[in-house]
């Protein structure tokens, strides 16, 4: 065999080669596509839900804080003034359960610094300070109570803050609304779009909730006479995500 026969052979291969490879590339890319070709077409919206109540709760925190020379004297001091405060509680319609300790500390006080002190700082005195968190289910007496928590010895009142006490209805229909608004907005966007809805896909809720509302400086406004409470009142909202298929 000459070499000019061996030269037009080895040609004739790799065009043959070269021919394949095309031939085979386009039906590599077309199976690879095919995967993202069968994914349903969506809508994405979100919906919120609100409803709005009267509170028929407060939570009071209150305490007692004293001194003395000796943390013995203090304690003592303390634990005869929030027995009183207790008492007077319980008197007033409130339940065990609803009276909970939720802060105590003792804690040495120092005399106030001077300038050009050099002597080293020394225990003046110790503070006691016993808070308690008071769950009040009665409104109409949420004034007459901080009127009597301050007449026997409670110097330590932090706020009021309003709530519930059975949100969950609520809730519930904060949530159906919130899908009524989603749902809403699902059909504007398929109208404009000139689509059609189809099934739901997914839902999933997030940050729906009643924050209690805060209500600060009572103690600087308390007096002899019952205390003026305005509650307002309460929002609960609900958050929902849907996806829904088009048609």
């Amino acid at each position: 065999m000459s070499l000019r026969s061996v030269v037009f052979g080895s040609a004739l291969v790799v065009a043959a080669a070269v021919v394949a490879a095309l031939l085979a590339g386009p039906r590599f890319a077309a199976s690879a596509t095919e995967p993202a070709q069968g994914l349903p077409r969506t809508i994405s919206v979100n919906g919120t839900g609100e409803v709005k109540s009267k509170p028929d709760m407060a939570v009071i925190n209150s305490g007692v804080v004293s001194e003395a020379p000796t943390a013995r004297d203090a304690l003592a001091k303390n634990n005869a003034a929030m027995a009183a405060v207790i008492d007077a509680l319980k008197k007033a319609g409130i339940a065990e359960l609803d009276i909970q300790t939720s802060n105590f500390s003792v804690s040495p006080q120092y005399p106030p610094s001077r300038p050009n002190q050099h002597e080293a700082p020394h225990i003046a005195g110790y503070q006691v300070s016993n808070q308690v968190t008071v769950r009040v289910k009665n409104l109409a007496k949420l004034g007459a109570i901080l009127d009597t928590l301050v007449q026997v010895g409670a110097n330590q009142i932090n706020g009021i803050s309003f709530d519930i006490d059975q949100p969950k209805p609520l809730q519930n229909e904060a949530r159906k609304l919130a899908v009524a608004d989603a749902r809403a907005k699902a059909d504007l966007y398929a109208a404009a779009a000139h689509v059609s809805l189809g099934r739901v896909l997914q839902i999933s809720e997030s940050g729906g909730f009643a924050a209690p509302r805060q209500a600060w400086g009572l103690a600087d406004r308390m007096a002899s006479a019952e205390v003026p409470i305005a509650a307002g009142q309460e929002t609960l909202s609900a958050n929902v995500s849907i996806v829904y298929e088009i048609q």
